[in-house]
This record gives C-alpha cells, structure tokens and sequence, in this order.
C-alpha cells in the first residue's frame, strides 16, 4: 500500500498553525526527504516558521487565500503546481470553527456560518478539483498521489454547539469515502485523517481554549499518532477518542461504499 512515505513534495494547506503546521513539520522527518511546502493566507506566519525550521532546505512557502474568487484560487493553484512540478501529495488542513444557538435564531450570523461551509468544505472542493489533473497525470506515469483531507471525530458523532463545524466536516467525511473510492484506479489515494479535540488555535474565537485543554489530546501525541497511520499507509487515520467513534459507527463503510462503486459501474455499462 503506498503511504505519504513515498512522496517527493507535500503541500500542506492550512499550515500556520494547529494540527496543518505540526504535521507539516513532522514530514520533514521522513526517510524519503521530500520537499514541504507550507501554505497559508498568513505570509508573516509562513516566513517565522520557514525561518524557524529549514535547516535542511526542504521547507518552501506559499502564500494562499482559499476564500479566494474560483477563477483567482484555480490561477494560484496552477502557479504552484508549475512551480513544484514534483507535488505528489496535497493535504487539506485549514478550517475554522464556530458555536451557534438555534435556539435563539436571531442570534445566528448566516454570514458566518456561509464563511465556515466555504472555508471548511466549499474551498476543499475547489481545490481537490483544481489539483487533480496534475496528480492524475503522475498517477497515470505509475507514481503514487496523495489527497489527504482533513475531517473530524464530530463528522461522526457531532457536538451541537458547534452544529454548522460538524455538518461541515461530515461533508469532507462523505466526500472523502466517494473519492478514495473513484480515484484508487487512478493511482491518487485519498486518506481521511480524523482527529479527535486536539490542542489548538482552533478555540479562540469562541474563547473556549482553557475550558477544552482540560480534555484535548496534546498536539505532540495526535502528531506522533498520526503520523505513524500516514507512514503505514492506512485508507483512513483517526485518534485519541475518534478511534473508538470510527470502529462503533464506521466500521466496513469504505469497503460498502467500494461494493456499491462497483455495481454502479456495472449498471451503467450495461
């Protein structure tokens, strides 16, 4: 099974922080060496941490709003792609959180619940889009891809508060599982990580950050943890408590979904 190991260049959107710039990191480690490239709309951000850690040469920036106008994000995209001709792997980190109370709808700002879908979901979209006919090509040339996304324990088992994240992140869930399904042939592996409440910049907005350090798995631990399904080469990478979540309510969908693929296919060549 081929694994992020393989990979020459990664690209991880979403990476000035959190989970995105500690995974990103932790591929420099790798015995393959690839060149990483951290990506971000935060350029002061992306030159502290390329400052801060290239001692190998390996760690590249690229400055990218994905809120960015469709025709804008597909121009910046080709840009990279034309610039690192070896990318073989992007992941998909960047995301926001909100809380909304839809028991008091005159409190729900829809503007920023329309923020949050394209930032977590929409913008995903585009992008995968946008980078798969590169990564299809070298697929097609016998060189493993990657489409790493970035889902939740609470695609599986939400938590209302923040009801809009959930529903966001049950998208990239679902979508997640259609397209490992569809561009396996291709030789682009799809690969879910689905991290449980991990330490992170994610709260601050909502000024929740001290209350869920008491429960959140330390970002050292989900990074290791993590790091150690992408290396084996695993179709789909949960922690801490998502592990538990993903076995009860998970179990056998990929395989499902790969049967269903299957005679659907059938159906429509007949």
């Amino acid at each position: 099974m081929p694994s992020i190991s393989d990979s020459k260049c990664v690209l991880v959107v979403g990476s000035t922080a959190g989970i995105g710039r500690a995974l990103a990191l932790a591929m420099l480690d790798l015995p393959s060496q690839p060149t990483v490239i951290v990506c971000g709309r935060r350029k002061e951000r992306l030159d502290e941490l390329v400052a801060s850690n290239n001692a190998t040469g390996r760690l590249k920036s690229v400055t990218l709003d994905v809120l960015s106008e469709r025709n804008t994000l597909k121009s910046s995209i080709e840009d990279i792609v034309n610039t690192y001709s070896d990318l073989d792997a992007v992941l998909f980190s960047s995301g926001i959180q909100r809380a909304f109370d839809f028991t008091k709808p005159e409190t729900v700002d829809l503007d920023s619940i329309e923020c949050e879908l394209a930032t977590n979901y929409t913008s995903i979209v585009r992008m995968i889009t946008f980078f798969l006919p590169h990564l299809i090509k070298l697929g097609e040339q016998g060189r493993p891809t990657f489409l790493f996304t970035v889902s939740s324990g609470l695609s599986i088992v939400p938590s209302t508060g923040v009801a809009n994240y959930c529903a966001t992140k049950s998208a990239i869930h679902s979508l997640s599982i259609s397209l490992a399904v569809q561009l396996k042939e291709k030789n682009v592996h799809v690969v879910e990580i689905i991290p449980p409440l991990v330490e992170s910049e994610l709260h601050d907005f909502e000024g929740t950050t001290q209350r869920l350090s008491n429960s959140w798995l330390s970002l050292e631990e989900y990074t290791k943890v993590t790091m150690e399904g992408l290396v084996r080469g695993d179709p789909y990478v949960p922690a801490g408590l998502a592990v538990d979540l993903h076995k009860q309510f998970e179990e056998g969908k990929l395989e499902a979904a790969t049967k269903m693929h299957g005679h659907f296919k059938a159906m429509t060549q007949t």
